[in-house]
């Protein structure tokens, strides 16, 4: 008598369930923090970033915002499953994601373009570093919820790739670092990376942030004149590299974040390892 026995593979959509599991990295409410499962929605993330950096309101459909890097990068997506459509049409934010181990297939890192990032990496050689990039979201979504499911999913990535240290450029609008004095000069005399982990602006694009005498830096006018992304930065324990870039492509004044993870303020990482180590392994 033949017997008929079970088949030893699980069904395709239960790895498929399993895919979608290992691919969350945090939820709050109907937002999800996520990577990017396929090519499409990576090109829906290239499309958001479009629009949010060079279209404004009038991006021409499926304009999309792409370079070199994308390939090797993980790709980390806010989702708002209360939207209607599909998964790739209820993006509303993204992050791009690309660590020292990958950096290599694409020659390195983006930031090492405007920043002497190889130093500093080359001083650290037993850390283990991730860059942040193209964060972007949609305005209606710019809350104050939506950054703390971001750096969720970002504490959890680094969890999940025993990541050491993060670091990116991060932007102030416009090309003139003068509008920013009061902001750029702060950082310069209250953040600046010193010792081990200092760290310029590539010589031939440095501009010096060193534009206000610390004595007459305003700390309210230079907190209300600087980016939410950076404050943000500042608040879990970031550094900040020496010098300014200004990237006409983007239209932006770029400064060099550094933020080991041992220096991460204990009150954040109270606040999110818990939720985030649920989807750390």
């Amino acid at each position: 008598m033949r017997t008929n026995h079970a088949p030893t593979t699980p069904a395709l959509s239960t790895v498929a369930a399993l895919r979608r599991a290992n691919d969350l990295l945090g939820r709050i409410g109907s937002l999800e923090v996520r990577l990017a499962r396929d090519s499409g929605e990576v090109a829906a993330a290239q499309e958001l970033r479009h629009a949010v950096f060079f279209g404004g309101g009038d991006s021409a459909p499926g304009a999309r915002d792409v370079d070199r890097f994308d390939d090797v990068c993980d790709h980390l997506l806010v989702v708002d499953q209360a939207l209607p459509g599909r998964d790739r049409d209820r993006i509303v934010g993204t992050y791009r994601l690309l660590r020292q181990d990958r950096s290599a297939l694409a020659g390195g890192f983006y930031t090492s373009g405007e920043f002497e990032l190889d130093r500093l990496v080359a001083r650290h050689p037993d850390r283990s570093f991730l860059e942040l990039g193209r964060s972007c979201v949609l305005p209606a979504w710019r809350t104050k919820r939506t950054i703390e499911l971001l750096w969720q999913g970002i504490w959890a990535y680094c969890r999940r790739h025993d990541i050491d240290v993060m670091t990116g450029c991060a932007s102030f609008p416009g090309t003139v670092p003068a509008a920013h004095a009061q902001a750029l000069s702060y950082l310069h005399h209250n953040f600046r990376a010193r010792g081990d982990w200092a760290a310029a602006a590539l010589p031939l694009r440095r501009t010096s942030m060193d534009l206000v005498p610390a004595e007459a830096v305003d700390m309210r006018t230079a907190l209300a004149g600087m980016p939410p992304l950076i404050k943000g930065y500042l608040r879990v324990g970031a550094m900040i590299g020496d010098g300014c870039v200004v990237d006409h492509e983007f239209g932006s004044v770029d400064v060099l974040v550094i933020l080991p993870v041992e220096t991460i303020a204990g009150r954040y990482i109270a606040h999110y390892g818990p939720e985030a180590e649920r989807f750390a392994a």
